[in-house]
């Protein structure tokens, strides 16, 4: 068994990590979020999204947030974009990547997004054609891929299902996430299987929740699958706004802590990470949801 001598990791804090939060989040501490996950090595950073205001309030300064990045050479802004008209007020702001999201439950996509995982595909189908005219590559993102709030268990098949409906309509990688973390590791692996039956491994990644503490385990069984391509949340921002209970997206600090540990390469600086952790946790006015940071951080004070 070889794990991936180097991982990507997408910092997915300052859009998936900050979206649920109530009260409003200045958009320079956004700002400032990018710029230190950027200092800290993070290459690929899923910025904002483009929805409507009435849907997600914390979200209505997108533009203002990509128009304030001081962009870096190398890295990547990813944002999300549900629809055409979410595409085409994400485009004057140069996105590198725009994300694209499906559910393998039917329950979930109606709760979520108000429509079945066919009509969401179909109100996908010309936002992906229209950001591949413009030479932006398009990330899709499966949620509920081994669990659902509303269904229980999901069987591959759906993801499967999902996967190849996405590959249909152009999308070009696709993510495997377990939105409410009650994944295990042969399940999850299950669910990156009926993935991989569409796409090459160098076009999937997963995304874990930490709800049961499965995140770390079903990361590795990833790992040793060959996967070498991750979400995680800087300080473990995050959770779903749909699933009751569903506590936040594994923390960046823990996944880098677990692979720098296993010799695998990940081109970030621990230590800059916790900091830009620190830094937005204390603008949230709560401590990082991060046993590798706050280890670091007790550290550092005695």
């Amino acid at each position: 068994m070889s794990l991936p001598p180097r991982v990507k990791l997408v910092d997915v804090g300052p859009r998936d990590g900050l979206q649920n939060e109530k009260a409003p989040v200045p958009a320079q501490a956004k700002i400032d979020l990018v710029h230190r996950l950027q200092d800290a090595g993070l290459r690929e950073i899923e910025v904002t999204s483009f929805v409507s205001p009435k849907w997600v309030p914390q979200m209505a300064d997108a533009a203002e947030v990509m128009a304030g990045l001081q962009r870096r050479p190398g890295v990547r802004y990813a944002v999300l974009t549900p629809n055409l008209k979410g595409f085409e007020a994400a485009l004057p702001c140069r996105p590198d990547e725009i994300v694209v999201f499906g559910a393998a439950s039917e329950a979930f996509s109606q709760k979520n997004i108000n429509c079945s995982i066919a009509e969401s595909i179909e109100r996908f189908a010309p936002v992906v054609q229209a950001a591949r005219a413009h030479g932006i590559k398009v990330r899709g993102a499966i949620s509920t891929t081994v669990g659902c709030p509303y269904e229980g268990e999901i069987a591959p098949a759906r993801v499967e299902l999902v996967a190849r409906l996405m590959k249909e309509i152009g999308v070009q990688h696709v993510g495997v996430a377990d939105t409410i973390g009650v994944g295990t590791p042969r399940k999850v692996q299950a669910a990156m299987e009926a993935a991989l039956r569409h796409y090459p491994l160098d076009e999937v990644s997963g995304h874990f929740h930490d709800t049961y503490g499965q995140a770390l385990a079903n990361t590795y069984a990833c790992l040793e699958m060959g996967v070498w391509q991750f979400d995680t949340s800087v300080a473990g921002l995050g959770g779903c706004p749909y699933a009751k209970g569903a506590t936040g997206n594994v923390a960046t600090e823990d996944v880098v802590y677990l692979l720098h540990g296993l010799g695998i390469e990940t081109g970030i600086d621990l230590d800059a990470l916790v900091d830009a952790g620190a830094a937005i946790s204390g603008v949230l006015g709560r401590k990082p949801n991060s046993r590798v940071a706050t280890a670091i951080l007790n550290k550092r004070a005695g």
